[in-house]
């Protein structure tokens, strides 16, 4: 990989671009049935919830898992930030007034969480070794 890419390929800045863009891509094709600005704001919306998401997880669950230790290290962080995310979303996209919440909210919260599970992990086993 040249190092022009693997740059990018680090850079805060494109993983949150990214997120808005994939993530709001997605709320816009969840709302797609709906009139004319729904599936906008929608997007939007989920665009910058995934955006911030993206920029403060990692840091969320290094600051969890560094409380917690044995099992609960390996467990509480992800599951903590999944239900802080899904709080989140839920309630911005209802104030927001998004028609479709659980489908628009389904693949970034899914997303987010895996996230959240497979970085914990490696940072638990890295604490156990």
């Amino acid at each position: 990989m040249s190092t022009a890419i693997a740059r990018l390929a680090q850079s805060s800045a494109v993983h949150v671009l990214f997120a808005f863009l994939t993530m709001g891509g997605w709320a816009i094709f969840a709302n797609r049935g709906h009139a004319m600005p729904a599936p906008l704001l929608a997007g939007l919306v989920q665009g910058g919830l995934s955006a911030s998401i993206t920029l403060v997880l990692k840091r969320v669950i290094e600051t969890l898992a560094a409380r917690f230790g044995g099992l609960p290290a390996l467990i509480a962080p992800p599951v903590i930030a999944g239900l802080i995310s899904a709080s989140l979303l839920t309630a911005v996209h209802m104030i927001s007034g998004t028609p479709e919440i659980v489908e628009t909210i389904a693949l970034p919260l899914s997303v987010a969480t895996f996230y959240a599970a497979i970085y914990n992990y490696t940072l638990w086993r890295s604490k156990r070794c």
